[in-house]
């Protein structure tokens, strides 16, 4: 009898704890991931640069490359500096520019790439994306997931609180994402994988009623696996579905109009929130309570925002990604019905 299954690949570990980085030189004797105690270490700014140092003297023969901003210049002179030496992986340790810079440099490289987290802002800590800034913009580039991802929670538990209240919101916005998933297999016949929605739905829903405080180690230990299990459904689906929708394109189109005003996850959030109203979904209660309780953006105006420049992100959000289906295009809603659907979703949840 044949033997029917699918192939995915997954970390070989994933360590989530207090102290994490003190098991980072053991990891890395792991042969499976570098043979002879060879990497390059790509650092972001700031506790990237302790963790380093904290690791340095079990690594004598580790090499140390500073990554300023997350741009695909930046990706392409860290591959072009790997490939000038003799590495067996690449490990990224900081934020999540700096882990998408040594995700997307590993991928040219043919390297297996470690991810060192030191914060929880979104969930590329083991996607296969790496999305980095090129000619005014961000870029979405497929990568391999990292074989390895380690988060610390002394590390981030320091991180800027909106890092984390970031997180959140990529991760609750899963839900949005996929009853637009859905609804594209409703409307449009487009596939959809039910292992790749389990996974984004059960990270997504490990949130949704927690009532503990963000700091707390139970939730910081949630939220970093409910992000890494968003990576996960990308990898298994073989693309951003599971995790983006028209939150997701929201989102883009606000970073299109208004630049660096919020981060990522909170426009996702808000994304989230008003595409789910749209949709008349059961989980808005809930989704807003969640939203609430955690301090995370829900209305255009906490994003710094009129209802007015946000009309105008929702008009553009389609163009975003042309080939998805979501309930912005099955609505096909006009200019003038978006400005009176933004004003009654505001006043609605205000």
């Amino acid at each position: 009898m044949p033997l029917l299954a699918r192939t995915v690949a997954f970390p070989l570990t994933v360590d989530v704890r207090r102290g994490a980085v003190s098991g980072i030189v053991e990891l890395l004797a792991d042969r499976r991931l570098s043979p002879n105690g060879q990497v390059a270490f790509a650092v972001g700014p700031g506790q990237g640069e302790q963790i380093v140092d904290s690791v340095r003297a079990g690594l004598a023969s580790a090499d140390v490359s500073l990554v300023e901003g997350g741009t695909l210049e930046a990706a392409h002179e860290l591959a072009a500096h790997v490939r000038r030496g003799s590495y067996d992986a690449v490990v990224g340790i900081g934020g999540g520019k700096t882990l998408d810079v040594a995700k997307y440099a590993a991928t040219l490289t043919g390297l297996p790439m470690v991810a060192v987290a030191t914060s929880l802002a979104h969930d590329g800590l083991a996607s296969p994306v790496a999305s980095l800034e090129h000619e005014g913009g961000k870029v979405s580039y497929g990568v391999a997931i990292p074989l390895a991802v380690v988060v610390d929670l002394d590390y981030v538990r320091r991180c800027p609180p909106e890092q984390l209240r970031s997180g959140i919101g990529d991760t609750v916005s899963n839900l949005s994402a996929l009853a637009d998933w859905e609804l594209a297999g409703r409307e449009r016949g487009e596939p959809t994988d039910g292992v790749a929605a389990a996974m984004a739905r059960t990270g997504a829903e490990a949130l949704l009623h927690r009532t503990d405080r963000v700091e707390s180690e139970d939730f910081l230990t949630t939220l970093a696996h409910a992000l890494v299990l968003g990576g996960l459904a990308m990898a298994i689906a073989g693309s951003s579905r599971p995790c983006s929708g028209a939150c997701h394109e929201i989102a883009h189109a606000i970073e299109a109009e208004h630049p660096g005003t919020s981060t990522h996850g909170a426009q996702v959030a808000v994304g989230a929130l008003f595409a789910s109203w749209l949709r008349g979904d059961e989980v808005v209660p809930a989704l807003d309570a969640c939203l609430r309780r955690y301090e995370v953006p829900r209305l255009p105006a906490d994003l710094g925002l009129t209802e007015a420049q946000f009309a105008v992100a929702v008009a553009r959000a389609p163009s975003t990604r042309p080939e998805r289906y979501t309930i912005l295009e099955h609505l096909e809603l006009g200019e003038a019905e978006i400005a009176a659907r933004v004003a009654a979703f505001t006043e609605t949840f205000a």
